[in-house]
């Protein structure tokens, strides 16, 4: 188990030195409009939402990954994900947030709809993150990129909605006003 999580996460492609694999976009000072509310990623998970809750019982670092304990907790675990609860207080706002880029359509140099997620690599070189943290991006306008995972702003309004994708299912669904590259 520790073995293929440490595998997942050392997967970095050549072509992103400037983040690693797991990493987070720090809050920046940028220009934003002013009638979005910067939001983070932990203001979409719901109040008292658990993502472990299904193994918290389970010594994962006792187990082996061949172990079939560990192979249904990891089974359990991903479908919870999938159906991670979305935070209907955020329902319908104007909001924008900073996130990775990771396009639905390959070989591309602009991408009409892509998936936002809170980490470098995700859903790309690791297990996607529960759908109450990816959201799926659907801008104005096509959005030209300089590659696979390309930090940037999102501004628009939010809505709590479901997806299924090869790259991830996504708990919501943000219809884009202004994607714009990322500055710290």
């Amino acid at each position: 188990m520790k073995t293929l999580l440490l595998l997942l996460l050392s997967c970095t492609p050549a072509w992103a030195a400037d983040y690693k694999v797991g990493e987070r976009l720090p809050a920046a000072a940028a220009d934003k409009p002013a009638h979005y509310k910067e939001v983070t990623w932990d203001d979409l998970l719901p109040k008292g939402w658990d993502p472990m809750q299904a193994i918290k019982d389970l010594k994962l670092d006792k187990l082996k990954d061949s172990d079939p304990r560990a192979v249904e907790a990891m089974a359990k675990l991903r479908s919870m994900w999938n159906e991670a609860p979305a935070n209907p207080a955020i329902q319908g706002r104007p909001v924008r947030i900073a996130g990775f880029m990771v396009p639905l359509e390959s070989g591309r140099q602009e991408v009409k709809e892509f998936l936002l997620v809170p980490y470098f690599g995700a859903c790309i070189h690791v297990p996607p993150p529960p759908a109450n943290q990816i959201i799926h991006v659907l801008p104005e306008r096509p959005v030209k990129t300089k590659g696979v995972m390309d930090a940037v702003w999102v501004s628009g309004v939010i809505e709590l909605a479901s997806s299924r994708t090869d790259m991830g299912d996504s708990g919501y669904r943000l219809r884009a006003k202004k994607v714009e590259p990322y500055k710290e």
